[in-house]
C-alpha cells in the first residue's frame, strides 16, 4: 500500500514560493508513488482555473501547470468549498479532474490511518 500525503495550500500567486513549493512536494511525492491529495484554499483556489496557472512565474521554478498536471495524472487536486463559493468558482469552471469539497472531506483525508499532512 502507498504511502498518502495530504498538500493543503492556502496561499495564491500572491506569496509565489510557497506556492509553487506545495505543487512541487505533492507532484513530487506523486511521481514517487505515493498516493497525493492537493486541496487548493483561500487564493489558491484560482490554481484551479484553466490558464491561472500556465500565467503563473517563479524564476528557476518547473511551471505551475506541468506541476498541477503531473498532480491531476496521478493523485487528486481538490478545491475548499467555501473557497471556490467566495470566488464565484463553480466545478464546471474548474481544470477538468479537480473537484470541490468541503471541511468535512478534508478532515476525513487527514484524519485517515497512516496519511502525512503537510499545510503550505
Amino acid at each position: 500500500m502507498p504511502r498518502s500525503l495530504v498538500v493543503k495550500l492556502t496561499c495564491g500567486a500572491e506569496d509565489p514560493e510557497r506556492a509553487n513549493q506545495a505543487f512541487t512536494v505533492a507532484a513530487a511525492a506523486a511521481v514517487s508513488g505515493a498516493d497525493v491529495s492537493l486541496w487548493l484554499t483561500g487564493d489558491s483556489a484560482w490554481f484551479a482555473v484553466p490558464g491561472r496557472a500556465e500565467v503563473f512565474d517563479l524564476p528557476l521554478a518547473t511551471p505551475l501547470a506541468d506541476l498541477r498536471g503531473a498532480v491531476l495524472a496521478l493523485g487528486r487536486i481538490t478545491v475548499c468549498s467555501q473557497c471556490a463559493a467566495r470566488r464565484g468558482l463553480e466545478e464546471s469552471e474548474l481544470v477538468e479532474g479537480i473537484t470541490i469539497a468541503g471541511a468535512a472531506a478534508f478532515a476525513e483525508e487527514v484524519l485517515a490511518e497512516g496519511v502525512q499532512a503537510l499545510v503550505y
